[in-house]
């Protein structure tokens, strides 16, 4: 009995080490990948997927997705992420396309996608209705790294974020009516209709009361890590409340990250937790998006791939007929009852119809009951790599060439500014280091710097002309002010890193600190809402 004990111990502790340095191996390849997609200017999320391609042979042993895993724990983090730090009123102001995308259009695009499956691969229907809804998904993680990088303006970055909050949800309730008509053989127009009122519904209503619920317990505590705690208890319990209420987990986690970030956190919290609060949600989420585009490269099968690739192609070519029908007819009517959209920006909308992880997951999920599932899965894998990579690689270079955003007369006298104030600061410390070597006698020094000084006085008088000019006076655009606060925000964290350091090394009391520490995060705040 001893023995045995002893071996499952000595096993259990092998399986551990082994988790360990699959996770090591993972968190290095992440951070080179960071790195060299910087770089060379190409999509994050791109370059994990090609990475985890890359890797499999490295690795102990294969480790891959878990739809159950994706579903109950890393959906419910990415959702409420997105959530808490979206604008209810920059959301109202851009709701009429984000529903008519969000609603309709998945509808239109699931239908479309699996009429052409089913013409094209001889699908049978529910098959194909199954893979038209799993395809019909925007992994949204793809198109706001991009944003990221090239600048668009804030209403396409907003309309592409609700659009993303809302797609999930429907997708998933229509995903769950298809397969319970595959269940139970039937169901009538009526009945599908009423279903999916009460799934929407009922997840809107729990989310309500969740969030409510929350508003009362942050007023109580305003410990930040308590809050921390409060907030993934909601993310995590608004999911599994959903689905044990047989409504939709997807929208109740939605309206509860809502409520959460709008009311719960900004009218109860004090602005040093809420900063602590966004800091950890914008952490969860890019970790658990690093893990999950690796674990798609590490699960894509490339021989397979390879046998599969005219299906994938032809798979890929509907869901796109799908997304332009979508897309370009229902904008248009956009017009009649609201600011039109214009056409640049709904290239980007159809182009930026990136597949990710829920497809996989959903894939994955696929009852043993649908006729080809294997079949499936491998369709939807295929047409999730091409997506990643060649309309993630794309995106970028589409946005440039829309020139979606003006270079500004402000913007261009801004980095003039800059160029003259760099290269003459450089100048000058090539002077200072030569002197300090001993190669120039402090005459020629500071007969060849005064000249370089002159440029430095008269750039940084310009350049603080121009920060210093009231907002209704400036012409530059909303990329222009952008540029603007991410300056100011980082002389607001390098304020407080100041401090933070000093009450570390015992120089300044924490009495003192606290008030100032909370004045930055309270401009830091005024930042993120301008």
């Amino acid at each position: 009995m001893v023995a045995s004990l002893n071996f499952t111990g000595q096993a259990d502790h092998g399986k551990v080490a082994e988790l360990v340095t699959i996770l090591i191996i993972l968190l290095l390849v992440a951070t080179a990948v960071a790195l060299l997609s910087r770089r060379f200017r190409i999509p994050y999320v791109t370059g994990l997927v090609l990475a985890g391609l890359a890797i499999t042979e490295l690795l102990p042993r294969r480790i891959g997705l878990d739809s159950s895993l994706i579903l109950n724990l890393f959906l419910p983090i990415l959702l409420f992420e997105s959530a808490i730090n979206t604008d209810i009123s920059r959301l109202r102001s851009t709701i009429k396309p984000i529903v008519l995308l969000a609603g309709p259009g998945v509808a239109i695009a699931s239908g479309i996608t699996a009429l052409l499956l089913k013409l094209g691969l001889g699908l049978a229907w529910i098959p194909a209705l199954l893979t038209g809804t799993i395809l019909a998904i925007t992994d949204t993680v793809s198109v706001i790294a991009v944003f990221k990088e090239v600048s668009v303006p804030p209403r396409l970055s907003t309309i592409v974020e609700g659009e993303s909050l809302f797609n999930d949800g429907v997708a998933l309730v229509l995903f769950s009516l298809i397969l319970k008509v595959h269940s139970t053989g039937s169901v009538t127009f009526l009945e599908g209709i009423q279903d999916l009122f009460v799934v929407i519904v009922g997840g809107t209503l729990v989310g309500l009361a969740l969030g409510y619920l929350s508003t009362g317990l942050f007023v109580r505590s305003d410990d930040p890590l308590s809050s921390i705690l409060l907030t993934v208890a909601i993310a995590l319990g608004a999911y599994q409340a959903g689905e044990f209420l047989g409504v939709s987990g997807v929208v109740a986690v939605v309206v509860a990250g809502l409520m959460v970030g709008n009311l719960g956190i900004s009218r109860s919290v004090s602005a040093s937790s809420r900063i602590t609060l966004f800091s950890f949600w914008d952490y969860a989420g890019f970790g658990v998006n690093t893990f999950i585009f690796l674990l798609i490269g590490l699960e894509i099968d490339l021989l397979t791939f390879w046998k599969t690739l005219p299906a994938v192609l032809l798979a890929i070519l509907a869901y796109q007929v799908g997304r332009f029908l979508c897309v370009y007819p229902l904008l248009a009517t956009v017009r009649l009852f609201d600011r039109p959209i214009p056409f640049r920006w709904q290239h980007v909308l159809f182009l930026g119809n990136i597949k990710g992880s829920l497809s996989m997951a959903l894939a994955f999920s696929l009852p043993a009951t649908i006729p080809g599932r294997e079949e499936l899965i491998a369709l939807v894998f295929g047409s999730v790599l091409l997506s990643l990579v060649g309309q993630g690689l794309s995106l970028p270079w589409l946005v440039q060439r829309l020139k979606l955003t003006q270079f500004s007369e402000f913007r261009q006298q801004t980095e003039e500014l800059q160029a003259q104030l760099m290269t003459a600061k450089a100048a000058q410390d090539e002077l200072d280091s030569l002197l300090k070597a001993g190669v120039l006698p402090k005459s020629i020094y500071e007969e060849m710097r005064s000249p370089y000084q002159v440029k430095v006085a008269s750039a940084e008088k310009a350049l603080r002309d121009l920060y210093n000019r009231r907002p209704e006076e400036l012409t530059a655009t909303s990329s222009d002010r952008i540029k603007l606060d991410a300056i100011r925000r980082r002389l607001l964290l390098a304020e407080k890193g100041a401090l933070s350091d000093a009450v570390r090394k015992r120089i300044l009391s924490e009495e003192i600190v606290r008030g100032r520490i909370q004045t930055i995060d309270e401009q830091l705040l005024k930042l993120e809402d301008d």
